[in-house]
C-alpha cells in the first residue's frame, strides 16, 4: 500500500466526495476511485458505502480512519526529521591559527559556529608559525587555518583575505643612527632576531637582504614575537616586528622604527582547494567572506 492511497482515503473520508477530494488532491476522480479500491482490495475491507449523497464511512473505515491519521501524522515528521538533519550541519573542523594576527577572527568564526552550528565539532590547534600551518593543512591534520603570506598564496590553496598588517625593523631606542638614509652596511654589523624563513617576518627579512644585498654577520633565530621584542628592547640586535606590537613599543618609549620591511601582509583564511566545497569547511569560508567580502 502506498502513502499516496491513505492520503487519498483520509482527504475522502474527510470531505465525504470523490469530486471534492479530487480537486483538493489535484487528481482525476477516476485515479481517486483507484485509490479506495486499491486499499479496499488490499486490506479485504469495505471502507465506504457509495450513497446518492457522497462517500460515508463504514465502521470498517472509520475505525480505519484514525490509524490513517495516525500513520500520515508518523510519515510527515518523519520526512521534517530527514529535512532537518538535513539542514543541520554537522562534523568536525580542525583549525589551525598561528601568533596574534588572526586573534579577532578566529574568535568571530568560533562565535558563529557555535551559535549557528552547535553540532559542529571545533577542534583548535596552535601551531608556531605559518609555515607550520600550511604544512598542516596541505599534510591532512588540518582542515583549515589561519596564516600570515607576505607574497602569492599557494595555488594549491582556497584562500579568504581576512586582514592584514605591516612588519617593522625595529632596534633599541637609540641604538641605531636615525635620521638621513639608512646604512645598511652598519646594521649588517649588528645581530639581526629574525624567525625562520618560512614566517612572514623572516621572509620581509630575506626581500630585505637580497634588496640591499647585504647579510647579517650574527643571526639570532627566535620564533615567538614576544621574545623577539624583549630581545631588541634590551639592545641583543635588530629585529623585525608587526606593525601592532612594533607601533606599541615604540609609543613607550621602548625601540626605535628603522623602517617599514613590509607593508602589506595579507592574513588568510585558506583550506586545501580540493577540500573547498566540503560542507563544514565551505560553511566556515563563508563566515568569512560574510565580514571579509
Amino acid at each position: 500500500m502506498e502513502i499516496h492511497q491513505l492520503r487519498t482515503f483520509v482527504c475522502v473520508a474527510k470531505l465525504g466526495s470523490i469530486t471534492r477530494a479530487s480537486e483538493q488532491l489535484y487528481l482525476s476522480q477516476p485515479a481517486v476511485s483507484g485509490h479506495i479500491k486499491s486499499m479496499e482490495d488490499t486490506l479485504g475491507l469495505a471502507l465506504f458505502e457509495r450513497t446518492p449523497k457522497g462517500m460515508s464511512l463504514t465502521s470498517q473505515g472509520q475505525a480505519m480512519l484514525s490509524k490513517a491519521e495516525v500513520t500520515l501524522d508518523a510519515h510527515q515528521k518523519f520526512l521534517e526529521e530527514a529535512r532537518r538533519i538535513k539542514q543541520h550541519l554537522t562534523g568536525r573542523l580542525r583549525i589551525g591559527a598561528g601568533g596574534h594576527s588572526s586573534t579577532s577572527v578566529l574568535s568571530k568564526l568560533l562565535a558563529v559556529l557555535s551559535e549557528q552550528h552547535p553540532e559542529v565539532e571545533v577542534v583548535l590547534s596552535e601551531y608556531g608559525s605559518s609555515g607550520d600551518i600550511l604544512e598542516g593543512i596541505k599534510s591532512g591534520r588540518l582542515d583549515a587555518g589561519f596564516y600570515n603570506e607576505a607574497g602569492t598564496p599557494d595555488p594549491l590553496l582556497d584562500t579568504v583575505r581576512v586582514g592584514q598588517f605591516g612588519i617593522y625593523v625595529a632596534s633599541a631606542k637609540g641604538k641605531v643612527k636615525s635620521g638621513g638614509s639608512i646604512d645598511w652596511g652598519a646594521l649588517a654589523e649588528f645581530p639581526w632576531i629574525c624567525p625562520s624563513t618560512n614566517t612572514c617576518c623572516g621572509k620581509a627579512a630575506e626581500t630585505l637582504f637580497r634588496t640591499h644585498q647585504f647579510r647579517p654577520k650574527k643571526m639570532i633565530v627566535i620564533e615567538r614575537e614576544t621574545v623577539t621584542r624583549s630581545l631588541i628592547e634590551e639592545g641583543v640586535g635588530i629585529g623585525l616586528l608587526h606593525a601592532d606590537s612594533a607601533l606599541e613599543a615604540q609609543a613607550k618609549g621602548k625601540i626605535d622604527l628603522v623602517c617599514e620591511a613590509e607593508p602589506n601582509v595579507k592574513i588568510l583564511f585558506a583550506c586545501l582547494a580540493t577540500r573547498a566545497t566540503d560542507p563544514v569547511i565551505r560553511t566556515a569560508k563563508n563566515i568569512m567572506l560574510a565580514d571579509h567580502p
